[in-house]
Parts: structure tokens; C-alpha cells; sequence
């Protein structure tokens, strides 16, 4: 009997109707503002490990708080903090993508930050420093504390992250008068991108949009992308001049078909699209999640993450 399970499992795994997770995400922060205590972070591990890199950092200690009290972690905060967390890929210097990495700084273990240059150099220059709070990094005012690493990105470059088997490739993104980033990680043959703060490549007068659709096409097409982590901030009454690097479900929408006329529409149908960094209030919420829902033509299998609830892809 137990031989004739193995069979079909093995069955089903071959013709694509069992499928098995490749990554865990565990949600810290999921919005993109005004709720101090949920605000963009995510944890990623490849499955059954428990070594993550954490992408953005705007919530970090009631984000896991929130994650024990689901039983994803059964050990206390601090030691998830300093323990799970092998290092940070912060997007962009907004506070609410970083303000967590800071706060919780006195804490926390050491372990590295990887970011675009100049990201890095808005951390070493307004954050780490002596006046604004104290240099727990390797680098800027002294004296340095050398608890964190500054590990400087170079877009399109696939980098080992310490103390992971995952690697990481890391595009440009355009976030209104900033340079954001996407974020390409790796775990064996499957991969996940996680999209920091952006705007449609129409609105930002950008082609970084359609240059990342094109470099992930072939992992589509083969079925190794396991989903796009994206925002999608405002619901469609929002103007488009005042979106300030921001997509609404009809931008975002447009984009996708941006993307489908690359991949071909039924490589997307079913896909996982995470959407993150909606922004309150409730109403807001509720009605963005519905337009999202009926402008869906595409069969996208839409996922809108919870603080503190393990999300498997």
C-alpha cells in the first residue's frame, strides 16, 4: 500500500498536478502606511529551512510577535530577530521600508545590508549616524559599531547571500524621484521577485519596468518564477499625479499586460501574484482588492498576505 502511494505521488508530481512549495514568506509588515506597526517586510526562506533574508525592513519586532501568536515561529522574538535573519535587502530609504531595521539596531545580531549604492549611502548618512540615532554599521561616522555590513549591489549582478543557499539578482525600479529595487532571489532552480515601491513605467517615464519583465520571461515560460510580490498602493480614483511612484490596479493591470504579450497570456493564468504595500484606509483597501479582482482578466491567482501568516509558494 505505502508503495502504490509513492507511485502516485510521484505520478501526479510528474504531470504538474501535485505541486510542492519552493519558498516560505512570512509577512512582517504588509502596508504601506499610515499603521506604524504594519509596514513593508517580508521573510523568505527556501522551504524547510529557517535561514531568511528579510526584504525591506519597515516592521520588524510586532511583525514576528504577530507570526508566533500563528505559530509560524516557536521560539521567542529576539531570538527570530537574531537568529532567522541572515540579512536585510532594503528596496529604497523610505522609514517604511527601513524604520524597523533602525529601531530594532540595539537588538539585533550580526549580519549584513544589501542595497544599491545610493540607497546605502542615504542609511550611512541620515540614519547610522551619531545624531540621529548611533552607527551600528561598518561604515560613515564614528566610531562605527561594525554590527551591520554594508554589501553594495550592482543591478543585474547575482550575488551569495552569507549564511543562505540562496542567491540574489537586483534590478532598478523607478519610485517617483527615487531609485527603488527589485529583488530576484534564487533557491536551487526556482525563483521569487519581490518588487520595492514603483510606478507604471508610463507614469515614471521609465523602461525599468519592461526591462525586468523581459529578463524574467524565461522563468516564466519555465515555470520556475513562483510569483511577483508587487505593490499596488491606491485604489483607481487615485490621480495619476499624485500616485508619487505608485500603481492603482488599473496601472498594474497594465503592466501585466505588458508582460503577457512576452510570456504569452496562458503562461499567467494561475500565476501567483502577491500584492503588497496597499495603503489604508479600509475603504481604500476593500474597494483596491475588487477592482484588482475584476480587472483580472488574466486568471492571475491574486494573493494579498497577512502580517504574521506563513505564506507558501
Amino acid at each position: 500500500m505505502r508503495f502504490k502511494l509513492i507511485t502516485i505521488l510521484f505520478l501526479l508530481s510528474s504531470i504538474g498536478g501535485f505541486t510542492q512549495s519552493t519558498f516560505k514568506i512570512v509577512p512582517l509588515g504588509v502596508l504601506g502606511g499610515i499603521d506604524e506597526s504594519n509596514m513593508s517586510a517580508y521573510m523568505v526562506a527556501p522551504a524547510g529551512s529557517n535561514n531568511y533574508i528579510c526584504m525591506d525592513a519597515g516592521t520588524l519586532h510586532y511583525g514576528i510577535e504577530q507570526a508566533i501568536k500563528n505559530k509560524v515561529f516557536t521560539i521567542p522574538a529576539e531570538q527570530v530577530l537574531k537568529k532567522y535573519i541572515k540579512g536585510y535587502f532594503i528596496s529604497h530609504p523610505h522609514l517604511d521600508h527601513i524604520s524597523g531595521l533602525i529601531i530594532n539596531s540595539p537588538d539585533d545580531s550580526t549580519k549584513s545590508i544589501y542595497a544599491f549604492a545610493n540607497c546605502i549611502n542615504i542609511i550611512k548618512t541620515h540614519y547610522f549616524t551619531w545624531t540621529s540615532w548611533a552607527n551600528f554599521a561598518n561604515e560613515g561616522e564614528m566610531p562605527q559599531l561594525k554590527k551591520y555590513t554594508y554589501q553594495v549591489l550592482k543591478p543585474g549582478e547575482e550575488i551569495d547571500v552569507a549564511n543562505t543557499t540562496m542567491k540574489v539578482t537586483a534590478f532598478p525600479l523607478s519610485h517617483s524621484n527615487l531609485t527603488s529595487t527589485a529583488f530576484l532571489i534564487k533557491s536551487n532552480n526556482s525563483y521569487l521577485l519581490y518588487l520595492g515601491d514603483t510606478g507604471p513605467d508610463e507614469i515614471e517615464k521609465s523602461n525599468n519596468l519592461q526591462a525586468l519583465w523581459q529578463a524574467i520571461t524565461p522563468l516564466i515560460k519555465n515555470h520556475q518564477l513562483k510569483g511577483i510580490m508587487i505593490e499596488a498602493s491606491f485604489p483607481n480614483e487615485q490621480p495619476d499625479k499624485t500616485l508619487f511612484g505608485h500603481f492603482t490596479p488599473k496601472w498594474l493591470m497594465t503592466e501585466m499586460t505588458g508582460l503577457s504579450k512576452l510570456t504569452g497570456a496562458d503562461a499567467l493564468k494561475n500565476f501567483n501574484l502577491v500584492i503588497t504595500h496597499v495603503k489604508p484606509p479600509q475603504v481604500n483597501i476593500n474597494k483596491l482588492k475588487a477592482q484588482l479582482k475584476a480587472d483580472n482578466s488574466f486568471g492571475f491567482n491574486l494573493i494579498f498576505p497577512v502580517q504574521g501568516k506563513e505564506l507558501d509558494l
